[in-house]
């Protein structure tokens, strides 16, 4: 480090400061866009397995359970040996493995909300089951749906970091925080501080949407306010 570069520079002489910036970006991008699509997925599974039940709860139930079978980890790491290593292959793949934990989640929760009496009021009155599922019962999910959310995005960012770090996820000269912690391992005695800076940055934007994440669900489920 010194006044040029306040965070030093790597063995090619960029800027370490200004390539963990840019890396934050990117992979807060896979963390974000890949929960997005957790979440689209793992709500409707969920609400389509929790609302009508029998076949469609017993063969969505089964998919889901399917997914959970493989590590995830390792589907991943198979995917982009298969089908190469691009930032949009890496979002899709994190989104569409993330998704079983997020529809079991819905799932439960409109299990219950349907017996409600509003419910079938709104069946009586003629509403199809589309209306009644977008309009009465996910609106309902939305403080759970999004604490969760906020929680997949602080997992999907280890995920690709551990990617990153096995050179499986962006690749270089992209920076993202798992391969700045590669391109710093072999010089880890000599410069600790490139192994140590994005590292720091990983451990403290996870831990921040952790507690965000649990801090939103104590806000906005009224099951819990009732309890503290």
């Amino acid at each position: 480090p010194s006044t040029a570069f306040p965070l030093g520079a790597d063995a090619f002489g960029r800027d370490t400061f200004s390539r963990l910036l840019y890396a934050g970006r990117v992979s807060l991008s896979v963390g974000v866009l890949s929960m997005a699509i957790t979440v689209v997925v793992g709500v409707l599974v969920g609400s389509l397995a929790g609302f009508y039940g029998g076949w469609t709860d017993r063969i969505l139930m089964r998919l889901t359970d399917l997914v959970l079978v493989f590590p995830t980890f390792f589907l991943l790491i198979l995917a982009v040996a298969t089908f190469g290593r691009s930032i949009a292959l890496l979002i899709v793949m994190i989104g569409v493995t993330s998704w079983p934990t997020n529809a079991r989640v819905v799932r439960a929760q409109i299990m219950q909300l349907r017996q409600h009496d509003y419910v079938t009021a709104s069946r009586l009155s003629g509403a199809t089951d589309g209306w009644i599922i977008a309009r009465h019962l996910i609106p309902q999910l939305i403080p759970i749906v999004i604490a969760s959310a906020t929680i997949r995005v602080a997992n999907n960012i280890l995920v690709e970091s551990g990617l990153s770090y096995l050179g499986l996820g962006v690749q270089p000269p992209t920076p993202t925080w798992g391969n700045m912690v590669t391109d710093g391992a072999g010089v880890i005695r000599q410069a600790w501080w490139l192994v140590g800076i994005p590292g720091a940055a990983i451990f403290l934007v996870v831990l921040a949407f952790n507690l965000f994440g649990e801090g939103l669900r104590d806000v906005l489920d009224p099951r819990r306010r009732s309890r503290r």
